[in-house]
């Protein structure tokens, strides 16, 4: 029987929507000749890693995975793909309902210290050059993050805006065909670059980003805390707060679920 705790942090809808997206690997029996862990669980276990923010030593015992297995299962469907595909299928979901607002999309990037180094950190200039990371977030107009990825944290922002809406997923439609370009992208300052302007309306996206020395920043304002919600929201899942992966990989498995996640958590779910 599954726990309280394990209802609420992977229910049964948000299972039937994960589960059929799960690589089928070769499942090695346990010592002494027990049944595998089930799927569910550790997923349970990785989402409660991700919520808690704890080291994987301190998984609790009551979700019936030991750390190993957690753990190496975890390394396995980040390396598959899991979590972008189920942050896709989420956005389906979105997109079938008619949620998904095309009428803009909007870019944001914040820093967070990198405890142990490792792969996609760097110095960060507003942290006394320790090492850290940025986490990129690409919404729709109303805050859904339809994009996420990680970088080094002295990486000018505008260098990854190119990657970011290049990278936005053909979402279903209420009717028609499926959807990847917005009407237009939001963005502050950082972004203003005669480059990212001539991409942008090559690919028919109008350009509202505020200008150096011309445009004051307050006219983003009544747009901008959308996706500061939007990474608020993302920066709950204490996992994402500090990096301790040295893994660049599996720290950015681990927003990919935290966006996947806050995705599902707007849609409707039974009562």
């Amino acid at each position: 029987m599954e726990s309280s705790l394990a209802l609420r942090l992977v229910p049964d809808d948000l299972w039937e929507l994960v589960e059929p997206l799960l690589p089928r690997f070769e499942t090695r029996r346990q010592g002494g000749g027990t049944a595998p862990v089930e799927d569910r669980a550790v997923f349970t276990a990785v989402v409660y890693v991700l919520t808690a923010g704890c080291a994987w030593r301190h998984l609790p015992a009551e979700f019936g995975v030991s750390v190993p297995t957690a753990h190496r299962r975890f390394q396995a469907w980040t390396r598959a793909g899991l979590w972008p595909r189920l942050h896709r299928a989420v956005l389906d979901a979105h997109g079938a309902a008619g949620d998904v607002d095309w009428s803009s999309v909007i870019v944001d990037a914040a820093s967070l210290r990198a405890k142990k180094g490792g792969s996609l950190t760097g110095p960060n200039p507003v942290d006394r050059g320790k090492a850290g990371s940025k986490l990129h977030v690409l919404t729709d107009a109303a805050g859904l993050p339809l994009v996420v990825a990680v970088s080094t944290a002295n990486l000018h922002d505008s260098q990854v805006l190119i990657p970011l809406v290049a990278s936005i997923p053909a979402i279903r439609s209420r009717r028609g065909p499926r959807r990847r370009r917005p009407d237009k992208l939001r963005a502050d300052k950082a972004y203003d670059q005669p480059e990212l302007r001539r991409f942008l309306r090559r690919r028919r996206i109008a350009v509202r980003i505020a200008r150096r020395g011309v445009e004051s920043t307050e006219r983003l304002g009544r747009h901008r805390w959308k996706i500061e919600r939007t990474i608020a929201w993302l920066d709950g899942y204490r996992r994402l707060t500090t990096r301790y992966e040295r893994n660049g990989r599996n720290f950015l498995g681990f927003l990919c679920l935290a966006a996947a996640l806050t995705c599902w958590k707007k849609l409707p779910h039974p009562t």
